[in-house]
């Protein structure tokens, strides 16, 4: 079976359960056998009593079946039910929907049953447990368990089973060259995506992981170097002689930039000094400053008659960007206009804009993806900025390039990568860091809650609230969950609410609102008409509230260190002191990722320690939230896997530039039949 057959063409896996998959955007055939594991379980050694206290995890009883089996039939479902009897009282066993497991429940036999356990009335009960026979369960035991990530109507067991199809129907076509397998001693395509799933031991998946992840970062790095050949050398044609109205503006600021600051602007005078076109990355942690230098980098290109641009993930960024730079124009005098283009304005707002960009003089653009649209026709584009990168893919950002005469190109973001890391993950793009933050910015304080002390927390946001300040509260989850006892944002708003009254009104932001409700909210927050914004981790990294100084992170055992870095960043914006809380989950009993939090607000130091802490063991857990989201392979923790890649992608390439050897074409093959997410799905 090919990769790219249909999904359905699994065995097993008809229209409905397609359906099923496709909410977790699995359509072909192949995508199974990439939907790798969130974690992995070890069956326990089953009991024969059944415990002292009820675990809230699931557990294995073993039993013989001496009693009757009963299937009852309604027009709703079929139930099943039979009952065991212990010493501590009867457990009763039920099965919805399952008419089919009475065969496996013949009288005198024992079995073993895999499920949670619950208290009800003077006995207890297990409902849709597992069932297995002695030999079955042992098997299972002498491996690790997949665990996947699940959509309603969608079992874990059922995806095991259409993975194991998978497995044994689609063929493997290895296309990285002989002798580059061979010198890493790498496993076949075939027991790599076999010792992923379904691993009989931690060695079995170290090396499984350790060969699609070389396969993940070949295909980018060649991707990525192949595209790089394409390009021809550009002359840079931008005149750029004045700058006595950018420099105006910068010594008129009411803060010194930072060193951090002033290296970027230098080094990009470099490059427009330079005789061919070059492109910048800049990354700087959350709250280091880019987009003043992006404002006064656009301003110099305004000054010498160009259009300048800056594209935003989401209309409230865009909005945001919008407003500071009129409000800069204002203070400081500045005559360019400045326009804002968004998908949610009317086709007469956008006509508007298309027709004043059309004419060429010089400019502000700000918008969101509404700037690469076929009708958007600048006149004399001279920079293009795309803020926070990772949040576009790259067609994308090469769109918003095309859309003048070789501008300059710059990119901003605000994840921390090592500066090694990010020489191979962006070609031949320049890249400047800047490290600290505005001197005018006090660094946040931070604190590990306790739950004892949660009252106390709350007091604190309520004094800030006095003082006129707003405060972020960050939760897991939507809505509320049987499984988990994680705070979720819907019922935490209804709570927070009561408890406040009419001291503050709260706010409430999640994944599952429209883009429209989404912006309502925030801009609601950024007039302060919201006090107390309770949200899920969709609050949006770049968006600037100075007046936000208090940051609560719910149960933050449960979030990764980047992601939690990114929330942090939402505070410590304007000149009052902020501050952030990590309310530590009760269960949480390894608080070091916590305390690495607590001491350092250094981006790049965090990312450091992450990866310490994680180190090779970490099989699990390897997607980072922000730039260059890969499917299994993390820049970080794999950083040498990464830099091996570079290296070998270089030599195949120094010798069959073109991929025209039949190992050459057998690789180029590969990639024209198979999209890569960094480049299609960001």
């Amino acid at each position: 079976m090919n990769y790219n057959e249909e999904i359905t063409a699994i065995k097993g896996v008809g229209e409905k359960t397609a359906k099923l998959f496709h909410k977790l955007q699995l359509q072909k055939a192949g995508d199974l056998l990439e939907f790798y594991p969130r974690t992995y379980t070890q069956y326990p050694a089953p009991m024969s009593e059944l415990p002292e206290e009820l675990p809230t995890e699931p557990i294995a009883l073993r039993a013989r079946i001496q009693g009757k089996v009963f299937s009852k039939h309604t027009p709703r479902m079929d139930v099943t039910t039979t009952t065991i009897r212990y010493d501590e009282g009867p457990l009763e066993l039920v099965w919805f929907r399952m008419p089919y497991v009475r065969n496996q429940l013949e009288l005198g036999s024992v079995r073993i049953f895999y499920g949670t356990i619950k208290a009800e009335g003077k006995g207890y009960k297990m409902e849709q447990p597992m069932v297995y026979t002695t030999e079955q369960y042992e098997a299972l035991q002498s491996s690790l368990q997949p665990m996947y990530h699940l959509t309603k109507g969608l079992s874990n067991n059922l995806v095991k089973k259409s993975v194991q199809s998978a497995l044994s129907e689609i063929t493997y076509e290895e296309y990285i060259p002989t002798h580059i397998l061979d010198a890493h001693n790498f496993v076949s395509l075939s027991e790599a995506y076999r010792g992923i799933h379904f691993p009989d031991s931690f060695d079995t998946l170290a090396n499984a992981r350790r060969r699609l992840v070389y396969n993940e970062f070949f295909d980018f790095i060649l991707r990525v170097q192949l595209e790089k050949a394409k390009e021809s050398v550009i002359a840079n044609e931008l005149q750029l002689p004045n700058h006595a109205l950018m420099d105006k503006v910068r010594w008129k600021l009411p803060f010194q930039l930072t060193r951090g600051q002033v290296d970027c602007l230098e080094e990009m005078e470099r490059d427009l000094n330079e005789a061919e076109v070059t492109q910048r990355l800049i990354q700087g942690d959350v709250g280091s400053g880019k987009t003043i230098v992006a404002f006064l980098e656009m301003l110099r290109f305004a000054e010498n008659g160009y259009q300048a641009a800056i594209m935003a993930p989401t209309e409230v960024l865009a909005q945001q960007h919008y407003e500071t730079f009129r409000g800069y124009c204002e203070a400081y005098d500045i005559t360019y206009p400045v326009y804002l283009l968004l998908g949610s304005m009317t086709a007469k707002e956008k006509r508007e804009v298309y027709a004043e960009i059309q004419t060429g003089k010089p400019c502000f653009v700000i918008g969101t993806h509404a700037l690469i649209q076929k009708k958007v026709q600048f006149g004399n584009l001279g920079i293009v900025i795309t803020d926070e990168q990772h949040r576009f893919g790259v067609k994308q950002r090469m769109n918003l390039s095309t859309k003048g005469v070789h501008p300059y190109v710059l990119v901003m973001s605000a994840t921390p990568i090592p500066r090694t890391l990010a020489m191979i993950l962006y070609g031949d793009m320049k890249i400047s860091t800047i490290h600290s933050a505005p001197k005018d910015r006090l660094p946040i304080k931070n604190a590990i809650i306790e739950e004892s002390n949660r009252t106390k927390a709350y007091q604190f946001i309520g004094r800030e609230i006095a003082a006129s300040h707003q405060a972020y509260i960050i939760c897991p989850l939507v809505e509320a969950s049987e499984t988990t006892e994680a705070e979720n944002v819907t019922e935490y708003s209804k709570r927070l609410q009561k408890m406040f009254g009419s001291k503050a009104r709260i706010g409430c932001l999640h994944g599952r609102m429209s883009p429209e409700e989404k912006s309502e909210v925030m801009r609601a927050f950024a007039r302060n008409d919201i006090q107390i914004l309770v949200s899920t981790t969709v609050v949006e990294v770049g968006v600037n509230v100075p007046n936000a100084t208090v940051m609560m992170i719910e149960n933050a055992n449960r979030f990764g260190l980047a992601q939690l870095h990114q929330l942090r960043g939402r505070v410590g914006r304007g000149s009052a002191q902020s501050y952030c809380m990590f309310i530590k989950d009760k269960s949480a009993k390894d608080t070091k990722r916590l305390e690495i939090l607590n001491q350092s607000n250094d981006g790049f130091y965090i990312a450091a320690e992450d990866l310490k802490l994680r180190g090779p063991g970490d099989f699990y857990g390897i997607r980072q939230s922000g730039d260059l989201n890969f499917q299994i392979a993390d820049i970080y923790q794999d950083a040498d896997i990464l830099s091996v890649v570079q290296e070998d992608v270089l030599a195949l390439l120094s010798i069959d530039p073109q991929l025209t050897s039949a190992q050459g074409q057998d690789v180029r093959a590969h990639l024209a039949m198979r999209s890569h997410q960094i480049y299609d799905n960001l």
